[in-house]
């Protein structure tokens, strides 16, 4: 199981059970119907709907995924810790960049496609504008609308929206984004949970490794290490400690730093507060980051995760006369990575810097899940002591508002 501990001199100024109050609102919103990702490991029903889905469309040789933010991020994440035994090819629409989608859409017959629209309130403008352009490219390969039910799936709202509506009108198969759950925690929806059916990925372990976590994340008796890694957060935070690194030692899990980096930043950004994410993996970015890390501003804490075993290795061993290479030789590749980790966290904490080491036994599907429970839910909790709303994203809406302005002006 998903195991971390603090190394840093800093320690919380008192204890978290101690803080009955902020920690039964934290157990309040797990609780509320309001909020449903801490329930979705228990959700059969969206699980069974999306294998069923999965089961009438498995012949198709590409999937098309088209989602942006929450939307998409959570999907990438998934196949790329976990991989595509399957076979199918998948194309991640997750921009506005016309030249990526030209040489993206070029590889693809789209006769072979499934295209996965993902979009709670569907119109979201760069969800909308790559369906825009799929509906014209299957126009042109003599797709009609008539056909549109036997290349497409939507996922949205369960009741409204501009891609219910559209559904309804075509007749086109959906699955649901519950209402209480939030784009960026709807990887273990129907969201992400597709994609995965496709790339060949046991989803039900991702949701029993999910659930295997939760009275850890719930009951601060079971899972104190968690209630105080939350509380040092908030400590280090309102010290000016206001950068959060994520930096798995894997490059598997380099699109999870990803994934965070939305989950902490649109969630806790709010009020002048919050703890911008910085998105690293090592051992690389030991060559490029680490330095600042190491020797710059004590603004920072660093979430170093290792992978305790490889599912593969090689041996490091050759004939080479040098002495690099007779460094290596009686060692495997796996055994290099656990060097440069244990390395960067002894020199890290010689120098006085704020980690957390996360340790998971190997990276498959349970152990992902867990991963993801943890930090969405250290998210909320670190949000319920910083007094924001970790569910809403005003600064979004904001710039939404004025680009759908600035259509409007030059129309």
């Amino acid at each position: 199981m998903l195991n971390w501990n603090i190394r840093s001199a800093h320690k919380t100024q008192s204890s978290p059970l101690a803080q009955a109050p902020l920690i039964e609102s934290y157990q309040r919103t797990l609780a509320s119907e309001a909020v449903g990702f801490f329930r979705l490991p228990q959700n059969r029903e969206l699980l069974n709907a999306t294998e069923a889905v999965y089961k009438r469309f498995a012949h198709k040789k590409y999937f098309i995924h088209i989602g942006i933010g929450g939307s998409a991020l959570g999907p990438e994440m998934l196949l790329s810790a976990l991989g595509n035994s399957s076979g199918v090819e998948f194309i991640f629409i997750n921009n506005i960049d016309p030249d990526d989608l030209t040489r993206k859409l070029d590889q693809v017959d789209l006769k072979e496609a499934l295209i996965y629209v993902v979009s709670k309130s569907g119109t979201t403008a760069e969800t909308v504008a790559g369906m825009s352009i799929l509906l014209n490219r299957l126009e042109k390969v003599g797709i009609r609308r008539e056909h549109y039910q036997d290349y497409f799936v939507f996922c949205t709202d369960p009741e409204k929206g501009e891609l219910r509506k559209l559904a309804r009108e075509w007749g086109i198969t959906t699955l649901d984004i519950p209402s209480n759950v939030g784009g960026r925690f709807s990887v273990l929806t129907p969201v992400g949970l597709l994609p995965a059916c496709f790339a060949g990925i046991k989803v039900q372990d991702i949701l029993e490794g999910a659930e295997d976590i939760q009275k850890h994340l719930l009951d601060p008796q079971v899972g104190k290490e968690f209630y105080e890694l939350a509380f040092w957060l908030k400590d280090l935070h309102d010290q000016g400690v206001r950068q959060t690194v994520m930096m798995p030692y894997s490059s598997l899990l380099k699109e999870y730093s990803s994934w965070f980096v939305q989950l902490w930043a649109e969630s806790l950004g709010k009020d002048g507060k919050g703890l911008t994410p910085v998105p690293a993996y090592g051992a690389t970015d030991q060559h490029s980051q680490m330095q600042l890390f190491m020797e710059g501003p004590m603004d920072k804490v660093l979430l170093l995760i290792e992978v305790e075993n490889f599912q593969t290795d090689f041996s490091l061993g050759t004939q080479v006369d040098s002495d690099c290479f007779k460094l290596l030789a009686p060692f495997k590749l796996s055994q290099l990575m656990k060097a440069e980790l244990e390395g960067t966290l002894t020199a890290l904490q010689e120098n006085g810097r704020h980690l957390v080491h996360l340790r998971i036994p190997g990276l498959r599907p349970e152990f992902l899940g867990q991963l993801i429970l943890f930090a969405e839910c250290l998210t909320v909790l670190v949000g319920s002591l910083l007094r924001v709303d970790p569910f809403n994203q005003p600064g979004v809406e904001a710039g939404k508002k004025y680009a759908n302005q600035w259509l409007k002006n030059h129309q």
